[in-house]
Protein backbone atom coordinates (compact mmCIF):
# COMPACT_ATOMS: atom_id res chain seq x y z
CA UNK A 1 0.00 0.00 0.00
CA UNK A 2 1.64 3.32 -0.88
CA UNK A 3 1.47 5.50 1.77
CA UNK A 4 -0.61 8.91 1.59
CA UNK A 5 1.38 12.32 1.91
CA UNK A 6 0.31 15.75 2.52
CA UNK A 7 2.43 18.47 0.65
CA UNK A 8 2.52 22.08 1.78
CA UNK A 9 4.47 24.80 0.31
CA UNK A 10 5.39 27.99 2.88
CA UNK A 11 4.62 30.82 -0.33
CA UNK A 12 5.76 33.42 2.27
CA UNK A 13 9.67 31.58 1.76
CA UNK A 14 9.17 29.67 -2.08
CA UNK A 15 10.96 32.08 -4.87
CA UNK A 16 9.53 30.14 -7.18
CA UNK A 17 13.01 28.72 -8.89
CA UNK A 18 11.28 25.01 -9.55
CA UNK A 19 13.84 22.94 -8.31
CA UNK A 20 10.85 20.67 -7.13
CA UNK A 21 9.34 19.99 -10.53
CA UNK A 22 12.82 18.73 -11.57
CA UNK A 23 12.74 15.86 -9.12
CA UNK A 24 8.45 15.59 -9.33
CA UNK A 25 7.36 17.32 -11.72
CA UNK A 26 4.01 15.21 -11.33
CA UNK A 27 3.39 16.94 -8.21
CA UNK A 28 4.97 20.46 -8.27
CA UNK A 29 3.58 23.30 -10.83
CA UNK A 30 4.30 26.57 -10.37
CA UNK A 31 0.90 28.99 -10.25
CA UNK A 32 0.46 32.87 -11.91
CA UNK A 33 2.65 33.84 -9.20
CA UNK A 34 5.89 31.45 -10.03
CA UNK A 35 5.75 29.90 -6.66
CA UNK A 36 5.27 26.12 -6.11
CA UNK A 37 2.47 24.25 -5.73
CA UNK A 38 1.15 20.69 -5.06
CA UNK A 39 -1.04 20.01 -7.53
CA UNK A 40 -0.95 16.00 -6.81
CA UNK A 41 0.87 14.66 -3.80
CA UNK A 42 0.43 11.42 -5.21
CA UNK A 43 1.71 11.72 -8.46
CA UNK A 44 5.10 10.32 -8.39
CA UNK A 45 6.96 8.27 -5.59
CA UNK A 46 7.60 9.32 -2.07
CA UNK A 47 11.37 8.88 -2.76
CA UNK A 48 10.89 11.33 -5.40
CA UNK A 49 9.21 14.02 -3.07
CA UNK A 50 11.25 14.15 -0.72
CA UNK A 51 14.12 14.20 -2.58
CA UNK A 52 12.30 17.55 -4.38
CA UNK A 53 11.93 18.58 -0.52
CA UNK A 54 15.58 18.46 0.38
CA UNK A 55 16.41 20.63 -2.44
CA UNK A 56 14.34 23.27 -2.10
CA UNK A 57 17.36 26.18 -2.01
CA UNK A 58 14.88 28.06 0.32
CA UNK A 59 13.58 24.91 2.16
CA UNK A 60 9.64 25.76 1.60
CA UNK A 61 8.42 22.48 1.10
CA UNK A 62 7.29 20.34 4.32
CA UNK A 63 5.85 16.73 3.60
CA UNK A 64 3.85 14.60 6.27
CA UNK A 65 1.78 11.61 6.34
CA UNK A 66 -1.32 12.17 6.00
CA UNK A 67 -3.52 9.60 7.76
CA UNK A 68 -0.26 10.29 11.14
CA UNK A 69 0.72 13.87 10.73
CA UNK A 70 3.97 12.37 11.37
CA UNK A 71 6.77 14.67 10.04
CA UNK A 72 8.70 13.29 6.65
CA UNK A 73 10.87 16.30 5.61
CA UNK A 74 12.18 18.10 7.35
CA UNK A 75 12.60 15.56 9.76
CA UNK A 76 14.64 17.71 12.66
Amino acid sequence: MTRKIRITVDHDVCVGNAMCETFAPRVFRLNENRQSEAVNPQGDTLEQVLKAAENCPVAAITVEDAETGEKLFPNF
